[in-house]
């Protein structure tokens, strides 16, 4: 990321610059973090399926800290002739590109669960020399599992949680998300493991195919979300729960315009920044340009995440704008006071 934190052609406010030097940090952190657990757990994984299969699991949680680095790099160039609307639109294919992934490889995990358990596969886990002494491999696991849970879940899990609304960035939260929930694959493989132990084999595979089944319904609940944003659906809030507020307050605005009878919004959501399509209704058949180019300005200045506004008077609103009707929701941020625009 570049000093001046720019997204395209918005300079992002000193909140948003702040947060996103953070949220680079904490990428860079857990990318470490994970690789040193990753290494770790290759230890002592043994033959027990669970720890393999929660070991596999860390390695995919990778990929959306390299998802997000790479895509920051292109999200800050300026729009082109070849490509208009910016670089935004690589957030979401790094999206994409975790989820199908992480669906992926939980299918493939999840069949070899199964297909263990339906074989009756009785795992083994044998004993290591530790300091002189003669261990159970499995209290190894357990006290592995156990101490790599406490970053995910207690540290950069919930710091990137908070950074994620203000950021309006959905891959950063779907990776604090996965990173919140490690402690049921945790769980989880430590159950298989203590199964094994007291002679359960099938506790092992079916601790294996529970985690494998939190990868694929991780995997799909990304996938499902990064397609349809991609499709241009009605923009939405940071974690896809509900439509975005900010529709409803550019309506309100431009109602508050003297010449302005009706009005109505197409929001699209380009990853991190917003393009706005505004349709007015005047009172009178002539508009004068400056009162549009004011609409603009108006507009741009409500939230650092419009980037770009097109005001079109018309006769009728289309059918598909949205009029404004604003949903209730405890997750969406406020809006924010944008950056300074380079080019108005």
């Amino acid at each position: 990321m570049n000093e001046t934190g720019q997204f395209g052609r918005t300079t992002l406010p000193p909140e948003q610059q702040r947060a996103i030097r953070s949220a680079v940090r904490w990428e860079i952190f857990t990318i470490v973090y994970t690789s040193i657990t990753i290494a770790v757990i290759a230890l002592v994984v043994g033959e027990s399926q669970a720890m393999r299969t929660a070991w596999i699991e860390d390695m995919l949680s990778l990929i959306p800290q390299f998802a997000f680095l790479a895509a920051l790099l292109l999200v800050r160039r300026r729009p082109t002739r070849k490509h208009p609307y910016g670089l935004h639109r690589a957030m979401g294919i790094g999206h994409l590109v975790a989820g199908v992934a992480l669906l992926a490889v939980g299918l493939n995990l999840a069949i070899e669960a199964v297909t263990g358990l339906i074989a009756a596969e009785h795992p083994t886990i044998g004993t290591v020399q530790l300091f002189g002494q003669t261990i159970w491999l499995g209290w190894l696991m357990v006290a592995v599992m156990a101490v790599v849970i406490i970053g995910p879940v207690f540290f950069y899990g919930p710091a990137k949680s908070k950074l994620a609304p203000v950021l309006h960035n959905k891959l950063l939260y779907a990776d604090a998300d996965m990173a919140k929930a490690d402690w049921q694959t945790t769980v989880a493989s430590i159950v298989g493991v203590l199964g094994v132990g007291v002679g359960l084999w099938w506790l092992d595979g079916t601790a294996a195919l529970f985690i494998s089944l939190g990868i694929v319904w991780d995997g799909f609940r990304n996938t499902r979300t990064a397609v349809v944003d991609l499709m241009d659906q009605r923009a939405r809030t940071y974690d896809s729960t509900q439509p975005h507020p900010l529709a409803a307050d550019i309506v309100s605005y431009l109602r508050s315009r003297p010449w302005v009878s009706r009005a109505a919004v197409r929001m699209r959501d380009q990853g991190q920044v917003f393009h706005i399509e505004a349709f007015v209704v005047p009172h009178r058949r002539t508009v004068r340009v400056t009162d549009l180019s004011a609409a603009a300005e108006g507009i741009a200045d409500l939230d650092w995440k419009i980037q770009d506004v097109v005001v079109i008077p018309v006769e009728q609103l289309p059918d598909e704008a949205d009029t404004g009707h604003r949903v209730p929701s405890r997750h969406s941020a406020p809006p924010h006071p944008r950056g300074r625009r380079l080019d108005a």
